[in-house]
């Protein structure tokens, strides 16, 4: 990317902590408070369909509990995402990754997807969401939809992304500066690396924008 196309203001995980994380209600709230761009987590079901939910385990945002990656989508498309936040959100489902896509491109909003893979399943969680991510962002008639960003704290979630759908942007996520971070996210052609603002500083941001290199964000 020359330039960064998308909304310097994106909404965490639809709308931070006004709805229940990672579900569409939250994604109308944030836009309701005027937010055009959204951030999601999505992993896989244990049958393959990419769904959004941050933790590993179910219980934290539903009433059950275990490995979210365990179970069939026909079950977790069942489950009470809603409840946990308030008595206005009881009853709020996990949406699938397809049914947030229809959502943003119907309404022109841009879309940071986040792979978060249940650990294990990192390689093929990138495979299987950028390959539906292309999918779904073709069937875009006008054209003018930015391309969902695909940022991991995974570089093996990103390797994945990009065998399978090199042409979406992609970006890595850092908690730390870990040793080989900055060669990995050049390997990977992301076009971010997205940090909490903290480990920013002049020296780190000119090192990002460097020809040739990944461009910064903050967060």
């Amino acid at each position: 990317m020359d330039t960064w196309p998308y909304p310097l203001w994106i909404a965490h995980r639809g709308a931070g902590k006004l709805a229940p994380e990672n579900t569409l209600a939250a994604f109308r709230v944030g836009a309701s408070h005027g937010y055009r761009a959204f951030e999601c987590d999505v992993k896989l079901s244990a049958d393959g369909r990419p769904f959004l939910l941050h933790d590993a385990t179910l219980q934290r945002t539903t009433p059950e509990r275990g490995t979210a990656g365990d179970r069939p989508w026909s079950e977790l498309s069942r489950l009470d995402a809603g409840g946990w936040h308030s008595r206005a959100f009881a009853g709020e489902p996990i949406p699938c990754l397809e049914a947030v896509a229809a959502y943003c491109l119907r309404n022109g909003f841009a879309l940071n997807i986040e792979i978060k893979p249940t650990p294990g399943q990192e390689l093929e969680t990138g495979r299987v969401v950028a390959r539906e991510a292309a999918r779904l962002w073709a069937t875009d008639r006008s054209g003018m939809a930015l391309p969902p960003l695909l940022s991991s704290f995974r570089p093996e979630s990103l390797q994945g992304a990009k065998e399978t759908a090199p042409q979406l942007p992609r970006a890595l996520l850092l908690d730390t500066l870990w040793s080989g971070w900055f060669d990995i996210a050049r390997a990977l052609g992301c076009g971010a690396c997205v940090t909490n603002h903290g480990l920013m500083d002049a020296a780190l941001i000119s090192q990002l924008h460097t020809p040739a290199c990944a461009r910064s964000s903050t967060r």
